[in-house]
């Protein structure tokens, strides 16, 4: 058989962004990544639909204030209508509704417009292969709403199924705390692949839907 080609091999993107100026360098700079393929460029949720329609697409790059129909509305028909679409935010707004809301939505990555190309890169590629990729301060104001939260409840939240293994908790544990998945595998010493697994094992026996949902368990277990 012979080996996929580099074009198949390449991740096909949309960027979406209601900002000409905004939209089509930051389309240009993705596409001289060697592994990315801007397919479209989006003005507002209407279009990014249509080009995912027409696809297909790997990963959406959305920003959240567009017109007619906004990100965090796209997201959520993207995650019902085309689950295998991952979506990445990157946005000027780090506010608590609008981090909670794309990301319970179901966005996989959320950056805010300061992050550089290799970041938002790196973020791509991650949501491609089904991770999350926060960027610092999103990480932070999940934190404190987290545990503002917790701290007004009069009770502890659901407890953390007996079946977790010891490293699972501890990859729970340093969720808890806003590392990355790097920053856990260099915490632990293991693989990025290794602690995806950890991640995904312990999502699904915890019931745990996205990484803020697992913040907030951390929290409540007192693992962070």
């Amino acid at each position: 058989m012979s080996e996929p080609t580099e074009e198949q091999q390449k991740l096909r993107v949309v960027v979406a962004d209601d900002q000409a100026a905004v939209r089509e360098p930051l389309a240009a700079v993705l596409g001289l990544s060697g592994d990315i393929d801007v397919v479209a460029a989006a003005a507002d949720g209407t279009e990014v639909l249509t080009a995912v329609a027409a696809g297909p697409v790997d990963v959406v790059l959305m920003d959240l204030r567009m017109p007619v129909m906004d990100g965090i509305e796209t997201t959520r028909r993207l995650t019902e209508q085309y689950p295998q679409v991952a979506v990445v935010v990157l946005t000027t707004f780090a506010d608590d509704d609008s981090i909670l809301g794309a990301l319970g939505a179901g966005a996989r990555g959320y950056l805010t417009k300061n992050a550089g190309r290799q970041d938002i890169t790196r973020a791509i590629r991650a949501a491609a292969a089904g991770q999350s990729v926060l960027d610092r301060e999103v990480q932070d104001r999940l934190l404190a709403t987290a545990r503002a939260t917790t701290a007004k409840t009069s009770g502890p939240g659901p407890a953390l199924p007996e079946d977790l293994t010891p490293r699972e908790r501890e990859v729970l544990a340093l969720i808890g705390q806003g590392l990355p998945n790097r920053g856990i595998a260099e915490r632990l010493f293991i693989s990025e692949a290794t602690v995806k697994t950890h991640i995904n094992n312990l999502f699904a026996k915890a019931g745990i839907r996205d990484r803020a949902a697992a913040v907030r368990r951390a929290i409540e277990a007192g693992l962070a």
